[in-house]
């Protein structure tokens, strides 16, 4: 019997593929190598994102921003130092969460810039990836008068563990335990919680992003070591109830609706612009709470939580400012969540060429390589989360009858394929579909259904 049509394209295409692996810097390749992963990343753009800055495709911060989130794709994206015209150098005042928002969209999405008398905005991200995008955004209704924070998301938020809110732009604490009440500090500590799709992830998330007090005199850091503490016991006491089963047992939250301890599957994962003092700064106390080791920190099993230990791939950098200082972090609950890495980009530094860039960093006007040094004096941590996963499905199952692998699913397959519909997208480079899809569809669809 002659083969069907569906069967004789993908034999074709098959016989013109191999496996891709994703994340190989040194070849310029920065994307996940496993779709399931869930990458969050960092930044302080140091007043880049605001109304007055021009938004075109030039050698400016805006741009260098642009390509950066363009080229690392992160599924959740936490900014600090966003709004402040002024420290942009290019306006005055702050912008409001309602402008912000606007400005945030059009970084993402393109347009006319209300802000630059209607002018087209040449450079936004999916001018250069198109099919990927980071739609549900929350700005922070904080500020310390110049600057806001920014939490954007692949997926939506909702309200998880039953609080009547999924945003929240800071908190109170009652003291309690080993803190003494108060915020998440001068700028706020702000969360979302987000709703993970059902079919790839057993659980949910809940992400928290800050941007604590600067400073180097013993006030600044005694505002940070507060603000770390009472975000400690919010996470502990509030998110996993302190071991007791019961959001708030003490009742020492301050919030409108109580809220419910989160599902044993949906980890928090917080960070940001810390401010960190190494040793004995924040993020010990966001980490461990009041003892190193002890029975009181942040993870859910009430275990000390985890932190970043980014490096630059290819120069082995750990600074993510100036020359040596570390300032920025992502922690997370290590009881739930694991890491496949965590990183630091910067387009510059020991060993790096242009072909080390990804795209489309690479394509940034004049010198490609100081792209990120252009684009904010902060470079972006960022993580690929490995999270509880869904019991497993048969992605390769795709048409009609279900839980029966045959010339239907693959003829399905084919469709999304020539379509370029997301569906086809099993391998990496994730949010680019191409040979390396069909290799891995192939690899699943021999495999079978379990």
């Amino acid at each position: 019997m002659r083969p069907s049509h569906a069967a004789i394209t993908l034999s074709f295409l098959a016989a013109c593929v191999t496996t891709a692996t994703g994340f190989d810097p040194v070849n310029g390749d920065w994307s996940k190598s496993d779709g399931t992963d869930l990458r969050v990343m960092t930044w302080n753009v140091q007043d880049g994102i605001c109304s007055s800055n021009d938004k075109v495709d030039n050698t400016g911060d805006w741009n260098g921003i642009v390509r950066t989130i363009a080229a690392m794709q992160p599924d959740v994206l936490i900014l600090q130092e966003c709004a402040d015209n002024s420290g942009n150098g290019t306006g005055s005042g702050a912008d409001n969460v309602t402008v912000l928002t606007q400005v945030i969209e059009l970084m993402m999405h393109g347009g006319n810039d209300p802000f630059r008398a209607n002018t087209p905005v040449t450079s936004y991200v999916q001018l250069f990836v198109p099919d990927y995008d980071l739609p549900h955004i929350f700005v922070s209704a904080n500020t310390d008068g110049f600057n806001r924070n920014v939490i954007l998301s692949r997926y939506p938020f909702a309200d998880i563990n039953g609080g009547g809110g999924s945003t929240l732009s800071n908190f109170i604490v009652g003291a309690d335990a080993y803190q003494g009440g108060g915020t998440g500090g001068i700028r706020g500590f702000m969360w979302a919680e987000i709703d993970l799709p059902d079919d790839v992830y057993e659980g949910n998330l809940v992400i928290g992003n800050a941007h604590l007090k600067a400073g180097g005199s013993s006030s600044d850091f005694a505002d940070r070591i507060e603000a770390a503490e009472n975000t400690a016991y919010y996470i502990d006491y509030y998110y996993n109830g302190a071991g007791t089963g019961t959001s708030d047992p003490n009742g020492r939250v301050f919030l409108p609706t109580a809220g419910n301890v989160l599902d044993a599957n949906t980890p928090v994962i917080w960070g940001g612009d810390l401010n960190q003092r190494p040793g004995n700064g924040p993020v010990e106390f966001l980490t461990r709470a009041q003892f190193q080791g002890g029975t009181d920190g942040t993870d859910r099993d009430r275990s000390d939580s985890s932190r970043d230990s980014a490096v630059q791939p290819v120069s082995g950098e750990t600074s993510t400012q100036g020359s040596s200082s570390k300032l920025d972090y992502l922690c997370w609950q290590d009881s739930i969540a694991d890491t496949r890495r965590t990183f630091i980009f910067r387009s510059i530094g020991s060993g790096m060429s242009a072909g080390n860039l990804p795209f489309p960093v690479d394509g940034f006007p004049g010198n490609p390589l100081i792209a990120s040094s252009l684009a904010s004096d902060h470079r972006p941590v960022l993580a690929d989360f490995m999270l509880p996963l869904a019991p497993a499905s048969c992605r390769a199952d795709l048409a009609e009858p279900f839980d029966v692998l045959n010339f239907f699913d693959i003829a399905a397959y084919i469709g999304f394929f020539n379509a370029g519909d997301p569906t086809a997208d099993f391998a990496a480079p994730f949010g680019v579909i191409n040979f390396f899809d069909i290799a891995e569809y192939i690899a699943q669809f021999n495999a079978g259904c379990p």
